[in-house]
This record gives C-alpha cells, sequence and structure tokens, in this order.
C-alpha cells in the first residue's frame, strides 16, 4: 500500500472523508496529514493509554495547536507549569516552548489532535461558489 493509500479513506475531488479509527488502531500516532493527503500543515492524533506520559519535546520551527477529543490530558511546559484539558480543551505551544502531554485517567485512554505549521496565518480567504448568496444556504443559524 503507497503512503497516499489508507483503506475506510474515501477521496474525492479536492477532498478526503474518514474516521479517526480508519487511520490506526491502538496507542500512539493516527497520521492524518499522511493518512488524508494534507499537504499545507502537520496534523496527527495521539491516543495515549491510561496514566501514561510523553517525553518532552520542541521544535524548531513549528508553533502547534492541542485539542483533546476524549479523555484528560494534563500537558506540562519546561517552565515547570502543568495544565489539565478535557474535551473541548486547547493548547498553542511556541515552537521552543518545551511541552509534556499526560493522560490523567488510570482507566480510559485520552485522545488528542495536535496541528503544526509555521509560517503565518493565511487569513479569512473563503468565497462562496458561482450561483451562491450564503455560505449557509437556507439553514442559518440564529444571528448569522
Amino acid at each position: 500500500m503507497s503512503d497516499s493509500e489508507q483503506p475506510n479513506v474515501t477521496r474525492g475531488e479536492g477532498y478526503a472523508v474518514a474516521n479517526l479509527d480508519d487511520l490506526g488502531e491502538g496507542w500512539g500516532f493516527r497520521k492524518i496529514r499522511k493518512g488524508l493527503g494534507v499537504e499545507a500543515f502537520g496534523v496527527n492524533a495521539i491516543v495515549l493509554p491510561p496514566s501514561y506520559e510523553t517525553g518532552s519535546h520542541l521544535h524548531e520551527e513549528q508553533e502547534e495547536l492541542y485539542f483533546v477529543h476524549s479523555g484528560e490530558v494534563e500537558i506540562g511546559f519546561g517552565d515547570g507549569t502543568a495544565h489539565r484539558l478535557s474535551p473541548g480543551g486547547l493548547a498553542k505551544v511556541d515552537a521552543s516552548t518545551v511541552r509534556k502531554v499526560r493522560n490523567v485517567s488510570d482507566s480510559e485512554d485520552a485522545v488528542y489532535v495536535v496541528v503544526g505549521g509555521k509560517d503565518g496565518y493565511v487569513g479569512r480567504d473563503g468565497k462562496l461558489p458561482p450561483g451562491e448568496e450564503s455560505r449557509f444556504g437556507d439553514n442559518a443559524p440564529p444571528g448569522a
């Protein structure tokens, strides 16, 4: 199987769709970037077993954003501080900041997604395709 082929990943013209479970099993990395063919930034999911703590690391160039999907983790930083993040929790970490992650549960896996990139924000470049008048169609949420 080539690097760009993954079972259960649906590919179309300009898109790829999968479930996190389609990109691996067990503990460790789910290679989202590789599995879906993302080219503009790095993105992985990590499944941590109960009570597991990663090693510390930092980066030379890429800033990272951590998003907790399930479980509860504690993210520790090189300055000695640590913060608990529950589902929906976010942490932005500068490239040179030392960080490590620990699953605080002694019985449940924790799953978090890490997005990494460099060279700045592209800006709001979204636009409507020809013939569309609203990005919400007929189902605009209140206040949109």
